[in-house]
């Protein structure tokens, strides 16, 4: 149970770690810059939030082989845009305040001004969303790997966990054994 934690829970980690990059990039840039910057890459985010995440998943996964790498590269794909749109909104109420002023006053660059005054303060809810999203991202591994289209047996995820346990004839015959 144990080893199948630690690859749930790395490639929940990496993901929502490659989500916030790309996330966070993708939203810094749309929300200060606005106009047809922000128009452009909100487009993008909406095309793909209009697919079916998790029926994309196993589309994705079923044509390429199920591996770790795989499955790592589906979740940063489908995963970052919701990233992109709550850093966006954050970015949209912080840039028009007085100590962003003062820095484009002073002649700041644009990179300084949005890493070092506006993400600060915008970066809050986007935190608390990525923590949110490692469980689901765990819960849609272990669905994958339960189906057989995530982590291949040899390896211990959760997923393969619960499909081998299916087949235990204690649990049948004792139902009260796990307990």
């Amino acid at each position: 149970v144990l080893y199948g934690a630690r690859v749930s829970l790395s490639v929940a980690i990496f993901s929502v770690i490659l989500n916030l990059l790309i996330g966070i990039t993708v939203g810094s840039l749309a929300g200060y810059y606005g106009g047809k910057v922000d128009g452009f890459l909100m487009r993008i985010v909406d095309m793909l939030l209009a697919f079916p995440s998790f029926f994309v998943l196993i589309t994705v996964v079923t044509v390429l082989k199920p591996s770790l790498f795989n499955i790592i590269v589906v979740f940063v794909v489908f995963g970052w845009m919701s990233k992109a749109r709550l850093l966006r909104g954050q970015i949209l109420s912080v840039k028009n305040r007085e100590f962003v002023d003062a820095a484009r006053t002073i002649g700041m660059s644009d990179f300084r001004i949005i890493f070092v005054h506006i993400l600060p303060n915008a970066i809050a809810p986007v935190i608390v969303s990525a923590t949110l999203q490692m469980g689901s991202m765990i819960l849609t591994e272990s669905s994958l790997s339960f189906l057989g289209l995530g982590i291949q047996p040899p390896t211990a995820s959760w997923g393969n966990l619960l499909q081998s346990a299916q087949s235990l004839t204690i649990l049948n015959n004792a139902p009260w054994y796990p307990f």
